[in-house]
């Protein structure tokens, strides 16, 4: 991809295909209720496949509990309400919403005293999420804006804890996406994020894929220039811990966007992955 453009053209597309996709997975359509067993014809093993990815990714019995099945699109790589601390009343925004998984999970910690702030630029994500708030009631204070990561539609000083799950990754700009994070928190504020980011750079035949950097792999930074970008930013406190991403590169159904691109890297350059991505959880704030 040769601009931001395309980039952004490039991901848009690729998460609106997701957003319509996803709700069947390898299982066939979501119903109300979460498969069992019995109802999930073995397809993907003795659980849903949904689920069996967001336990695998951090995500606990609690949360997925919290979370209405419909925003679940088996995608991400953490769980950022994780390492949050979210508290009742808070206000949350949540960087790259999707289909609002983080979102809900957050409505469900901070309650209908605190204020939930999804923004995505992706018309079929933010649909289906406005949706889903809708139909669970929480609309009230749970609300999902169109826009950039770069260029937030929030207000300055405005937010007292920012999430994102793999997003920024995907973003052409990613010093420009701390500073925005950086504007619009409180002092004080606190930012936590789950991404994938790299021990060395990728080999250059994956840099120029197209589906790889929509899969969240060529567009990942190297963890120190990930941090470094957050501390000119002005974040403080800064800190990481990290855990193998490969498992999440293995080509199964559990996330289509990186099936997609996993069948298009040629198999001895995604042996070179495999010890090069690396799922961080950062946690940093906004001095006071």
């Amino acid at each position: 991809m040769t601009n931001n453009d395309d980039i952004r053209i490039r991901v848009k597309e690729g998460y609106g295909q997701a957003a319509h996709r996803s709700g069947e997975g390898c299982c066939g359509p979501s119903s109300d209720q979460r498969s069992s067993p019995e109802t999930s014809g073995g397809c993907c093993g003795s659980s849903d496949q949904a689920d069996d990815h967001a336990l695998k990714i951090g995500y606990d019995e609690a949360d997925l509990e919290a979370i209405p099945e419909e925003a679940n699109l088996s995608l991400g790589c953490g769980n950022p309400a994780a390492i949050a601390e979210l508290s009742e009343g808070e206000t949350v925004l949540d960087l790259g919403s999707g289909a609002g998984m983080d979102a809900f999970l957050a409505a469900a910690k901070v309650g209908e005293a605190g204020h939930v702030i999804g923004v995505d630029m992706t018309p079929e994500m933010l649909g289906r999420a406005r949706d889903t708030a809708s139909r669970r009631g929480v609309n009230h204070f749970v609300e999902f804006r169109r826009g950039y990561i770069e260029d937030l539609p929030v207000t300055d000083e405005s937010v007292d804890v920012i999430l994102s799950n793999c997003v920024i990754n995907l973003s052409p700009d990613k010093q420009k996406v701390f500073e925005e994070a950086w504007r619009v928190l409180k002092p004080g504020g606190r930012l936590a994020v789950s991404d994938i980011c790299l021990s060395a750079p990728l080999p250059e035949s994956i840099v120029e894929l197209d589906a790889a950097y929509v899969a969240c792999i060529s567009g990942a930074l190297v963890a120190d220039d990930y941090e470094e970008a957050m501390r000119r930013a002005g974040f403080v406190n800064i800190e990481a811990e990290r855990t193998d991403a490969s498992a999440l590169f293995d080509g199964s159904c559990s996330d289509p966007v990186v099936a997609d691109a996993v069948n298009e890297v040629d198999p001895q350059d995604m042996e070179k992955l495999r010890d090069r991505l690396w799922s961080y959880r950062y946690t940093a704030e906004k001095q006071q």
